[in-house]
């Protein structure tokens, strides 16, 4: 069992994190208020002149597409037209010049976004691109007449800058009327994701810090992420690629009601049970690992009720089997606080299960090795 005090020893996270993505997951809240600031105002008037598209689709892949999770979670149930997030080499069939591609790449150089994005400028949809200025989705947007909105992660990799990705995207869609996100919400935002940042800080011990918990908790356990409506489940999309890309740590995820259907069964499967452990004639060197299912319920509160009761069911279900549990609940009266503050005290959960392993969060070695084997 991995020692809580471990992640209280500045001496050791620093020496386990010496990129310092701890102090990237601090930076959220003014990811947004800078994104807000620099925003460039003259072009969202321009794009919104032409009025609302048929659809939006959103194209993008790893950290800059949760961006497009963020814009379908936030605006989705309200909006009166259809969002559609896209992590391909290409669009729907059905896109049109009456519908708006944004297509979104931190660096302005992913492979699929600039395909989708050269895809929509010849099929004369209309084209957004979010990137990095000057970059060669800067170029595509320039060719086909698009509006380009430049973005500065500031060096930080594309996972550690959400809502610098984000932010643009959420002040589009309220141009275009398809979303409501006024300054006011986004201050409220911003201010609470400093909040949360700072009740899961490094400086506050583990005994009253709630990250760095669970963090401890996941890093010897499988975990599984559900979450109650497009909030919550847009959240655990989110924690699922930050457990991979910075604890190197795979998981399960899904929303309710639609885990209920599948993977609640596991419940009864060698991953939930201490059975194993349990067989006195069992070789442990034959299955060393001791990994066990983790639940982790993210919880909007502004659920379905039907899906309130569905949670009461199943936290008896996880108690009749001994499974560990950790609910987490999300804060503010806005959708977009909602999700944010979910994804911020996740972003420091994962992180801290990357350093109670020993593991550097920043280095991203396969997926390095991919791309150089695509050249």
């Amino acid at each position: 069992m991995i020692d809580e005090s471990l992640l209280d020893d500045m001496n050791i996270v620093e020496r386990i994190d010496p990129s310092n993505m701890l102090a990237a997951v601090a930076s959220s809240g003014a990811q947004m208020r800078e994104a807000v600031s620099r925003i460039d105002r003259d072009a969202l008037s321009a794009i919104a002149q032409d009025g609302k598209p048929r659809a939006v689709i959103v194209a993008g892949m790893g950290g800059s597409g949760v961006s497009g999770e963020v814009l379908a979670a936030v605006a989705g149930p309200f909006s009166s037209i259809p969002i559609v997030v896209e992590r391909t080499h290409h669009l729907p069939g059905w896109v049109s010049p009456i519908d708006l591609v944004i297509a979104v790449s931190c660096s302005g150089a992913t492979e699929e976004t600039l395909s989708v994005a050269d895809e929509a400028g010849r099929r004369g949809a209309r084209l957004v691109t979010v990137g990095t200025a000057g970059s060669p989705i800067h170029d595509i947007s320039t060719q086909a007449g698009g509006v380009h909105l430049a973005i500065d992660a500031h060096g930080r990799m594309p996972r550690a800058s959400l809502w610098t990705i984000a932010t643009p995207l959420l002040l589009l869609a309220n141009a275009l009327g398809i979303a409501e996100v006024t300054n006011d919400d986004f201050a409220e935002c911003a201010d609470l994701m400093d909040e949360v940042s700072v009740e899961s800080g490094p400086a506050v011990l583990c005994s009253e810090n709630q990250a760095k918990t669970l963090g401890l908790a996941l890093a010897e356990a499988v975990p599984m992420l559900w979450g109650t409506g497009a909030i919550g489940r847009a959240a655990t999309g989110r924690f699922m690629a930050q457990l991979a890309e910075n604890a190197k740590l795979p998981a399960i995820h899904g929303g309710l009601p639609e885990v209920g259907h599948n993977q609640i069964v596991t419940f009864d499967g060698l991953l939930a049970s201490n059975a194993r452990s349990e067989d006195i004639f069992r070789d442990p060197f034959d299955s060393p690992s001791q990994r066990l299912l983790h639940l982790v319920l993210m919880r909007d509160d502004a659920e379905h009720e039907a899906v309130t009761k569905r949670v009461q069911v199943i936290k008896e279900i996880v108690a009749d089997r001994g499974i560990a549990m950790t609910e987490l609940h999300a804060r503010g009266r806005h959708r977009l606080t909602r999700l944010a503050t979910l994804a911020v005290i996740t972003d420091w959960a994962s992180v801290y299960a990357a350093i109670a392993m020993g593991i550097d969060p920043t280095p991203i070695g396969p997926i390095s090795q991919l791309k150089a084997g695509l050249k």
